[in-house]
């Protein structure tokens, strides 16, 4: 039988989100973990991005080997860059 582990993914917009539990077997991928959750099933209006992935808050590629344990995020493009908005902040 071969060896499995448990990924959380999770998924956020800015008025909700979602965390779902995967059991993968090992060796699986980050975007294996997203496919198996049905994140594109639950979020249609959502463009997932196979690059805009991290785990624990650190990003990864797709084809990142998972652990058992590991939180996989889905990120989604930023509305705005980071200095634009502290520059528009500061009046600038």
């Amino acid at each position: 039988m071969a060896e499995c582990i448990m990924v959380e993914v999770a998924c956020a917009l800015p008025d909700r989100q979602k965390t779902y539990r995967v059991e993968l077997a090992a060796g699986a991928t980050a975007w294996q973990a997203v496919v198996a959750a049905g994140v594109a099933q639950d979020w249609p209006d959502l463009s997932i991005d196979p690059v805009q992935l991290g785990v624990f808050g650190r990003q990864v590629a797709a084809d990142h080997v998972l652990h058992d344990g590991d939180r996989v995020e889905v990120y989604r493009p930023l509305a705005l860059d980071p200095k634009e908005a502290r520059r528009r902040r500061a009046g600038g």
